[in-house]
């Protein structure tokens, strides 16, 4: 196949494009983003609870050790390609307090560039061109990116509410469970906002041994859990790093989303290769942010069950408001979203839209996570409870639930 072609009035010739990079799925989220631009350019006051971008700053005493250790020498030179071993060692001091799960910093631990840039590092480099993929549907987008950049094909598990929304292993094709060589999962989950028990990766663990499939458990909420109940890690099930790795993201623990740390955790052979392709394409993270990030890991953990707290808050009040409304729907046990059926006469897109247009408020349309998200919208509970009260009246004045 000849690969594309990308003109442009500022190139003496047509540049060629590699023919994967027609082949990425299209950011469906960039639409909404420019959706909400248009109305606030245009003076309105938008409510945005689309996007999955926490809306409170990193805790002082994590910026103070970052400020400090900025002035260290040491860490304006290259850091260890495979990142300082203080940082794995303060990941696995966490997850042994806080899950009982004992990990190797040496072997079990990969630091990355955020818990999505493992996501879509993954695929490229366990699938081959024409390999198959298990993929939650609804789901986080960004496991399809992976997918495609590894030339690989995708296979959609419905989370169903029936089911609680998780996968229905016993409903896989016998054709896919055969063929597949990789499982996404991702629980407390985005966009459902389901958790899963630790009788769910018990049973994956033996999926995955019968039918040698290799698991990605996605944990980015994972600290994020309501009503006095922590998130289960997949790490806690017993033979679970015989079968895969886990994804942990400081983004949402300690609202670090732009500082861009996150670790892949298990199985030591796909950490390895984790860490062999990030040699050839990293230097690592600043070494001041290391630092930090290690400090947040270390220190009190106050400030993640203050976070909490704050969410389970929002959730509570926003829920209230929309009892009142008369919007009924099962209210999160964990993340920070929350995930609500439309009305009948809607799609996803066109109940977001109509949101956006007469309430000013903006949510994501279930459909931009898969098929099986169409009758939904995801609402991020990351503004003030004033403000997601307020949407909730907006959205009642409109008159669609009585």
């Amino acid at each position: 196949m000849n690969n594309e072609v990308l003109s442009s009035r500022n190139s003496a010739f047509p540049m060629p494009v590699a023919d994967v990079m027609t082949q990425l799925p299209t950011q469906f989220f960039a639409a909404l983003v420019q959706n909400v631009n248009r109305e606030v350019a245009a003076g309105h006051d938008v409510i945005n609870l689309g996007q999955g971008n926490p809306d409170t700053p990193t805790p002082e005493h994590i910026v103070t050790a970052l400020q400090k250790a900025a002035a260290n020498p040491l860490y304006h030179k290259y850091s260890p390609f495979s990142g300082h071993r203080f940082l794995k060692e303060a990941i696995a001091q966490r997850y042994r307090e806080d899950y009982g799960v004992e990990l190797d910093p040496d072997t079990e631990v990969a630091i990355l560039f955020g818990g999505k840039t493992g996501l879509v590092e993954l695929p490229q480099i366990l699938l081959n061109p024409g390999d198959l993929c298990l993929v939650p549907d609804p789901g986080y987008p960004d496991y399809w990116s992976g997918v495609a950049l590894a030339k690989a094909e995708m296979s959609f598990m419905p989370l169903l509410e029936r089911n609680g929304y998780l996968p229905d292993y016993g409903s896989i094709a016998e054709s896919d469970r055969t063929r597949a060589k990789l499982m996404f999962l991702n629980y407390p989950n985005n966009p459902t906002s389901a958790t899963a028990p630790l009788s769910f990766y018990e049973e994956t663990v033996e999926f995955a041994k019968r039918h040698h499939i290799v698991v990605a458990s996605d944990f980015a909420y994972g600290a994020i859990g309501f009503d006095g109940e922590r998130p289960v890690s997949f790490l806690q099930a017993a033979g679970a790093k015989e079968v895969g790795i886990e994804f942990y993201t400081l983004s949402k623990t300690y609202n670090m989303a732009g500082w861009r740390v996150g670790f892949a955790l298990g199985n030591a052979d796909i950490i390895s290769q984790i860490n062999l392709l990030q040699d050839h394409m990293y230097v690592s993270l600043f070494g001041g942010i290391q630092e930090a990030a290690a400090v947040a890991l270390t220190s009190s953990q106050d400030c993640v069950a203050e976070l909490v707290g704050r969410y389970e808050s929002r959730r509570n009040a926003f829920f209230g408001a929309l009892d009142s409304i008369g919007w009924k729907a099962a209210a999160p046990s964990g993340s920070f979203f929350s995930w609500l059926p439309v009305p009948a006469e809607f799609t996803s897109s066109s109940f977001a839209d109509l949101l956006l247009r007469e309430a000013k408020v903006a949510v994501a349309p279930g459909i931009g996570f898969g098929s099986h998200g169409e009758g939904y919208v995801r609402v991020g509970l990351l503004s003030t409870e004033e403000r997601l009260v307020e949407a909730a009246e907006r959205i009642g004045r409109l008159k669609l639930f009585r």
